[in-house]
């Protein structure tokens, strides 16, 4: 199966491959995509992503995490939840959300079990 591509992205909308429903934040994996809900997990811009907004995604056997940051980069990713990733064996990249989604599309698209979590506002 292969990770959707991400088909746009602009202030608080992006569109995924396969769904048809647009997200405000969004999780993708090889083969599937859904809304990325802070509030399952309690999540805010600090402290920032949880080992539980990334536990689902690490689930569907992806060999690298790619976190997309919100376009000014206001959402932290603290060095536990970095730790908790590199400790399931998966490589993780942390960027500005347009760098993570254009880095994201880069390793879909050459079939790369790639998945990823992004903010798309702040």
């Amino acid at each position: 199966m292969s990770s959707p591509q991400i088909r746009s992205l602009s202030w608080g909308l992006m569109t995924v491959e396969g769904s048809s429903a647009p997200y405000k934040d969004c999780k993708v994996w090889p083969g599937g995509s859904r809304t990325w809900d802070w509030r399952e997990t309690g999540t805010d811009h600090r402290p920032g992503v949880q080992p539980a907004d990334l536990e689902e995604v690490l689930k569907k056997g992806v060999d690298l995490l790619v976190i997309g940051r919100g376009m000014s980069e206001a959402l932290q990713v603290p060095s536990t939840t970095l730790d908790f990733v590199q400790q399931k064996g998966v490589e993780v990249r942390v960027l500005q959300t347009e760098k993570a989604v254009a880095e994201y599309n880069k390793l879909a698209i050459q079939g790369a079990k790639v998945g990823g979590v992004f903010h798309s506002t702040c």
